[in-house]
Formats: C-alpha cells, structure tokens, sequence
C-alpha cells in the first residue's frame, strides 16, 4: 500500500494496489533480495521485476525546504550491495539500501520544484513478478531514463499459450461409470443480467456461457449426463435455476461465475471455489479448485470457501460455485478473454467433477 510518511498536510494516505499471491512466503532475514530488475524511464515510469509472488510496500514522502518528495518501495530480503545512483534532469538520486534486516529499499527523490499528483500514485501489478509505478504529474522526457538489470529477463508472460480445442486429450479424463451420474451446469447471469464487466468489455454472462457449454461437452463425452441451466443468453432468476437442478434429481450442481472488485482495480486476481455446507460439497469444491489451479498456476489461489449463495444453499444436492477469476484483472482478464483458455479452464472443472464422482463408485 502506498503510505504518506509527510509531516505535511500535503497528502493524506494513499490506497496503493498489489499483486501478491496468497502462496507468499517471507524469506528468511538474510536471504537475497526479492528485487530483481528496476528502470525509472523517462516518460515518468518506474518498472519492477521482482521474485514470483513478492509482497511489496510503497511510501510516499512531501517534500521540505531542502528535500523534493520522495517515493519508496520496500521488498522482501535483504540486499547484498547498497547504494546510491546520481540522477540527471528532475530526478535528484537514487537509492537502493537496506532500512532493516531482512529488507531492500528503493528510494527515488525528486528535486524541490518537482510536484507529484501524491494522490493518483498506484503501484500495480502487472503480473506476479513484474509492477508498474506512473508518476503523475511528472513533465515527461524531462530526464533520461536510468535503470539496472533487465526487466524483461525471465518475467512471467501475462499471455497463455495458444492451444487449439484438439489438443486437449479427451481420453485422459478420469473415467466414470457411463451413463450413471446426472450434473446440472449453471452458467451465472444472462440476458438483462450481464453480471461483472471487465477489461475490454468482457462480459460475465459470455465467458462463463462458454465456458459451461465446454464442461458439459466434456462430461458428456465421458458418459455423464448433463443439464445447462441455460444455453444461451437469456434472463434467469436465480429460483427456477434451483428448481431445474432438484427436479432434475442431479448427484451434483455446478455454478459457474467470473469475478470482480469494486472499483475495477486490476491488480486483484485468483481464483476460488464455494461450497455451502457438508463434506461433499467441500469435497466438490475442493476437486475443482485444485484442477483450475493446474490450468493458472500463476493465479492466486484464493482457496475453497463457505458462502451463503443462494443456488448453492438452496439446491438439494452436493453444490459448488466456482469464480474463474476476475475480468476486472490485469491478469485473469488477460487469459479469460482467450478462447483456448477458456477451453483448459473446462477441461479442468469437468476433470475436478469427475475426480469428485469417481470417489462416489
């Protein structure tokens, strides 16, 4: 988070945005530093390349008579070489040390005249390795660009692998009893229900539709029979959902969803699953959430949760609600707008569905 550390009323405390996986784990006190790679480029940007999964903490400083503002960035372990870096143009120095054990500073101080917009500082996560600071407010070409190390060197790509429908074995799905099990997919929203709205205008009544049209194919070619709560994009309240699903007399139910955050901020991605109540329908939840896992491994894992949700509450059979992840990140979005992704993320529910039947035989 960005934290205002001015005696001055200046700025007030500013919400800055991390990318951190729940998987993180502190280093020890002396380990290396988590910094990698930084560039501060002369279009008033300050780029990271940081170890997968880093926890990050961002301060902002006004400035005084004799010192411009300052802007810090405090990483994990600890760093090997202290120092400071003469700058050139509006840009005074550059320091890098170590304010503690266990930890690396990065300090970027500003001449006096300098004037940052304190309020619109953001550091953003663009990946789980790799972060992006804009310093508004700051004239553009008014220094060159300094950096150390090499940004792009092993950074991990925002983009998924390009597959086709093909490539995905059928055959290596967990077998089941053929013609045995009966699942009801549901696919969220519709119709005058867009549900979340994401980067690029994705929409959650779409991905989601697609996404449940594969699982059922998938389970379908494995002897499973299937229901869509819907197959197309049509309004559906949430009681006849609940109603196809117990008359059906289904073993399981399945909702499919996409997330989002308030405010639309792109750093927040992951994926989790919910369940209701009863150790099938953690077990259900669990079997998928390891299985999309697999497919994103890069994702958060925001882990198998208990929610109230109503189509998972109300139906009278073992019921998870699975969240993709969120069209509102930087991330998820980036995958989840890809059809070949799109088409893994099914392969690996109907795999974690059918690994949850096989336990049933």
């Amino acid at each position: 988070m960005f934290k205002d550390q001015s005696l001055k009323s200046k700025a007030a405390f500013f919400a800055g945005f991390i990318f951190c996986s729940n998987l993180f784990i502190p280093l020890p006190l002396r380990s290396a530093s988590a910094l990698a790679a930084w560039a501060l480029n002369s279009n008033g940007s300050l780029k990271l390349r940081t170890s997968s999964g880093a926890k990050l903490d961002a301060f902002y400083q006004s400035s005084t008579t004799n010192i411009g503002e300052r802007v810090w960035v405090d990483f994990p372990g600890e760093l090997s070489r202290p120092r400071t870096i003469k700058g050139n143009g509006l840009v005074k120095e550059i320091r890098l040390g170590k304010p503690s054990k266990g930890k690396t500073r990065l300090v970027i101080e500003f001449l006096p005249s300098v004037e940052l917009e304190a309020s619109k500082l953001k550091l953003i996560g663009t990946a789980p390795n790799t972060w992006e600071l804009k310093f508004i407010g700051l004239e553009s070409n008014s220094f060159r660009s300094i950096e150390e190390g090499n940004i792009l060197r092993n950074s991990i790509k925002r983009t998924y692998e390009k597959i086709k429908v093909q490539d995905l074995d059928f055959t290596s799905l967990p077998n089941v009893p053929y013609g045995k099990y009966k699942v009801v997919i549901d696919p969220g929203h519709g119709g005058s229900d867009p549900g979340a709205v994401g980067i690029n205008g994705l929409r959650e009544t779409d991905i989601v539709l697609d996404v449940s049209k594969n699982v059922s194919k998938f389970l379908t070619y494995k002897g499973v029979k299937t229901i869509l709560t819907r197959n197309n994009d049509r309004t559906l309240d949430l009681q006849p959902r609940v109603s196809k699903a117990n008359n059906s007399k289904a073993d399981i139910f399945v909702s499919i969803h996409a997330n989002a955050t308030r405010g639309k901020r792109k750093d927040v991605n992951g994926l989790e699953t919910y369940y209701y109540s009863g150790y099938k329908g953690y077990s259900l939840a669990k079997n998928i959430q390891k299985q999309i896992l697999i497919v994103s491994p890069q994702s958060p894992d925001r882990g198998v949760r208990r929610s109230r949700f109503y189509v998972i509450r109300k139906t009278s059979m073992p019921a998870a609600l699975v969240e993709i992840g969120f069209l509102t990140g930087m991330y998820d979005a980036d995958l989840l707008q890809q059809k070949a992704y799109r088409d893994k993320m099914s392969f690996a529910i109907a795999r974690g569905i059918l690994n949850y039947l096989k336990v049933l035989n």
